[in-house]
């Protein structure tokens, strides 16, 4: 018979080896892990992920389908498979991108981070999607994903002097407990400082110190990202094609980002990619490789470039999404030419906005950053549809009012100032009656501002 005392034993014992193999796990985890895993691009039969390791190490990811997404049915258990190691190493900021392959589509999977062997463990459930594949047999799935940008973490000995620029990182664990599909980043995705920029190592040093931010990582493990940068993980602040160092800010994004459609518009820019998720496309630009400097007296300077504007505009015209996403890190249809928006290239501004007119491209919705403050830009236009500009910043960088009485298109009661917020995007509906509607929320997850509009809105009426 056990007794009373010998059952308070016993329970002392397994709690003891309990908290012992918690403390084991967690110097485990200390030891190899710097940040991630995050999730990167989704297919329909492929997954990017990423890991960052803090020595070299091999990396491997462990994973299993889990629920069938179109019947909405758990998969019974099955056996995990495995990645083929890599090997991280310091040229390369000890960076893995793993590559899940060959896997079902409509599928949920759970997944496992495996370095040296030792499986690391995470307070969350780790899992990521295949695409779902319902063209020619279903509508459209709903489409639920978070945009935000400015994204800004203190370090105090590379900071200027004063109370810190970034703040309030807890609108990461907000976005997390959104449940979204996806989550696109908007730009200046992180903030490099005076001793960054001037070197490779300064370089790899802030995009590590901003992904190992304790609060995002969570939001990166569970659900998919992408991303597209503005000048500051470009460069200095305004920063243009002249920056010296911009060869290697870019191997630092395309390192610690893990998107796959680059469009290589030049032969060498791997900045610029294009996604889909069910009926809306993503067009992820690049305004920064080849703009000109805003001080350069000149007409026709370019800020996306006359290749990218020209790839951007036909590859509108040959998008068949019902909504077509046009994300850069400036506002777009801001009429005010101050600090970074595009009217301060009126020249190559008016000829992207003409040809979306003139070649009745559809669904186009602009989706921008930089501003630290939100809002939606509504411009309206002479027999056709109005053009939306989304903005929506800042996530943690100092928030600001608008500047004076700019944007005279913008929807008053939507702009959202001096409070860090994010906003989340829905989809759903029938094929050609889809609903779109946008809500700004603060960092606590609550509600600011909303708005919706209708797929049939976004067309040219019919003569």
């Amino acid at each position: 018979m056990i007794t009373h005392t010998k059952k308070l034993s016993l329970f002392i014992c397994f709690l003891f080896l309990t908290l012992s193999f918690s403390f084991a796990q967690q110097e485990i985890k200390e030891e190899l892990l710097q940040s991630g895993p995050m999730v990167g691009y989704s297919e329909m039969s492929e997954i990017g992920l990423w890991v960052q390791t803090k020595k070299s190490a091999k990396v491997q990811i462990a994973y299993r389908p889990k629920l069938d997404i179109a019947t909405e049915k758990a998969i019974s258990d099955t056996p995990f498979q495995l990645t083929e190691a890599i090997q991280t190493n310091s040229l390369t900021a000890f960076v893995a991108k793993p590559v899940l392959k060959n896997l079902e589509h409509s599928t949920k999977y759970e997944y496992k981070v495996i370095i040296d062997g030792k499986e690391i463990l995470f307070d969350y459930d780790l899992k990521c999607q295949t695409q779902l594949l319902w063209q020619y047999r279903t509508d459209p799935p709903k489409i639920k994903f978070a945009f935000g940008s400015c994204v800004y973490v203190n370090e105090e000995k590379n900071d200027r002097p004063g109370k810190g620029y970034g703040s309030e990182y807890e609108i990461f664990t907000s976005i997390y407990k959104e449940n979204v599909d996806f989550m696109v980043w908007g730009g200046d995705n992180t903030y490099l400082r005076e001793p960054d920029w001037g070197s490779r190592s300064g370089i790899m040093h802030r995009y590590t110190h901003t992904r190992s931010l304790p609060e995002m990582q969570p939001l990166l493990a569970t659900v998919h990202n992408y991303s597209t940068w503005d000048d500051h993980d470009f460069g200095p602040n305004d920063s243009d094609y002249t920056f010296w160092n911009k060869d290697i800010t870019t191997e630092a994004f395309r390192l610690f980002w893990h998107s796959q459609n680059t469009n290589n518009i030049d032969g060498g820019n791997d900045i610029a990619s294009v996604f889909s998720w069910g009926d809306a496309q993503f067009f992820m630009l690049d305004n920064r490789t080849f703009r000109q400097s805003q001080d350069y007296e000149a007409e026709n300077k370019d800020y996306l470039g006359e290749k990218q504007v020209q790839w951007l505009i036909e590859s509108l015209v040959s998008s068949k999404a019902a909504f077509k996403f046009v994300v850069m890190g400036a506002q777009v249809l801001n009429e005010s030419a101050i600090f970074e928006n595009y009217s301060t290239y009126p020249e190559e501004r008016k000829k992207l906005l003409d040809a979306i007119q003139e070649q009745n491209i559809e669904g186009v919705i602009f989706l921008t950053g930089d501003r630290h403050h939100s809002v939606v830009t509504k411009m309206e236009r002479e027999n056709d549809y109005p053009l939306y500009d989304f903005t929506s910043s800042s996530l943690t960088a100092g928030a600001a009012s608008p500047y004076g009485d700019e944007n005279p298109t913008a929807i008053k009661e939507s702009f959202i100032g001096k409070t860090h917020n994010y906003a989340v995007i829905e989809i759903e509906g029938k094929r050609k009656e889809r609903v779109l509607t946008i809500t700004y929320k603060d960092k606590d997850g609550k509600d600011l501002y909303s708005l919706t509009i209708k797929e049939e809105e976004l067309k040219r009426e019919k003569k």
